[in-house]
């Protein structure tokens, strides 16, 4: 099951930043992407502006002792060491960090690029091309979140994989310095039973000067 899991956040997270940046004639910057629409570079997502606000602030744990630090963007998720163990990515050549709860079936992984990606339109690009490999895929829960000072936006996606009802579960984050996506994922099923799991690891994260 994990190797199918893989699969399919190689294939999500290797086309996240397909999309390329194009000037019109009559100097307008636009948005291409792979499957041929475009749209305003300055252009605000409609879908964005319905997406609820957490007002409540989310902070890392006492027992996260470790902090884990992205070598590509200016961030870390501080973790419990004696819960999870974490290595360089292996299989997903987009990722820096690959993450297990010890023992159990649930999975993390951090994604950080440099380039600049609006936080508005993470949620439509994340949803298109994780639709290439789970045409069921669709948005379970979605709210922005500040995480230790930081603006994300928080996102559930579901969908099936080879008959497998998997969930998608983490964050998005953007700034000038670059594009972060840090998720956990299980099977359906098994959701609900790691989500303080994925709460804990996820409110780690952290932005370091």
């Amino acid at each position: 099951m994990r190797i199918l899991f893989f699969a399919f956040i190689c294939i999500i997270t290797s086309t996240l930043y397909a999309q390329q940046k194009a000037v019109t004639e009559v100097g307008d910057e636009v948005l291409l992407y792979e499957n041929g629409t475009w749209k305003y570079a300055n252009q605000k997502d409609e879908i964005a502006n319905i997406v609820p606000v957490n007002t409540e602030p989310f902070f890392k744990s006492d027992d996260a002792t470790f902090l884990l630090k992205s070598k590509n963007v200016g961030v870390g998720v501080w973790l419990d060491p004696t819960e999870w163990s974490f290595q360089k990515a292996k299989d997903n050549p987009e990722a820096e960090y690959e993450l297990q709860l010890k023992g159990e079936d649930l999975y993390g992984m951090i994604i950080a690029e440099r380039l600049e990606i609006p936080i508005e339109n993470l949620k439509e690009i994340a949803l298109e091309n994780g639709r290439a490999a789970a045409p069921d895929l669709e948005v379970i829960q979605e709210e922005y979140r500040t995480v230790n000072g930081q603006k994300v936006l928080f996102l559930q996606l579901n969908g099936t994989l080879q008959g497998i009802k998997f969930t998608y579960y983490g964050y998005y984050y953007s700034s000038s310095e670059g594009t972060v996506q840090f998720i956990t994922y299980t099977s359906q099923g098994l959701l609900k039973s790691y989500i303080e799991d994925c709460e804990k690891i996820l409110n780690g994260f952290v932005r370091i000067d």
